[in-house]
């Protein structure tokens, strides 16, 4: 199963207000375990980077100046995200900005449905607990030693590694069905079926009936002793 872990850097909170895409990364699971494929991108935003949002990212005007505009990136993005799952923390942030600037490209939107948010699924594990990414790297002790500002494709690298804690590590549906299959065939369903058996060594099978021949009263030498008077009484009769 492929999946991808997108985040993004914006000049703002709301695309509707006129606010821009500035960066875009994303990192490729496999099964849940990151490929090493990635996607990222600088975005120049066609505005001026507002002093709330630099001192989130660390972009500036000077640096975005000459980077591309979205509509140089999109294909790209969209053929890298394909159509499979994207994971996101805080999915309609993303997912609203990234879909206002399709829009402007003339392209489709992306489909809400396909985003898992993993800020509602933490909310969910942690009913009143902070769930921010930071909150959740330190809950889970992923070092986030070097992440002075944020940047989209560290927070993604981030972000799959607190997924994979949040969906309970890298097996997460490992079970006793899955390691033992009901259903085998061959030797091995033959061997897995069969009982194992531990006989005694002719010594250890001595030493029992001398033990035994010692306690004439214990319970299971009296039975043994009354079948084997009922059999020969059988035998007589």
């Amino acid at each position: 199963m492929r999946e991808i872990v997108l985040d993004t850097e914006t000049t703002g909170i709301d695309p509707a207000a006129g606010h821009r895409v500035v960066e875009i990364g994303c990192v490729e699971l496999v099964n849940h375990i990151p490929t090493g494929q990635v996607y990222h991108a600088y975005v120049n935003p066609e505005r001026p980077m507002p002093t709330g949002a630099f001192a989130v990212h660390g972009l500036s005007d000077a640096f975005l100046a000459e980077k591309p505009l979205f509509v140089a990136v999109a294909d790209g993005l969209m053929d890298f995200i394909g159509g499979d799952p994207l994971i996101i923390h805080n999915a309609a942030f993303d997912v609203g900005f990234l879909n206002a600037e399709l829009a402007r490209c003339g392209r489709r939107p992306i489909a809400a449905e396909r985003a898992v948010c993993t800020l509602t699924k933490a909310r969910q594990m942690f009913p009143g607990a902070p769930a921010s990414l930071d909150a959740l790297c330190r809950r889970y002790e992923i070092d986030i030693s070097d992440r002075s500002v944020h940047g989209a494709l560290k927070d993604s690298q981030l972000l799959a590694a607190v997924y994979l804690e949040l969906i309970g590590g890298r097996q997460p549906r490992l079970t006793l069905a899955s390691v033992l299959p009901v259903r085998r065939t061959g030797p091995v369903a033959s061997a897995a079926r069969r009982p194992l058996l531990i006989q005694p060594t002719p010594g250890e099978a001595a030493a029992h009936a001398a033990f035994i021949a010692r306690l004439p009263e214990a319970l299971w030498s009296l039975a043994r002793s009354s079948r084997v008077g009922e059999a020969r009484r059988l035998e007589e009769a």
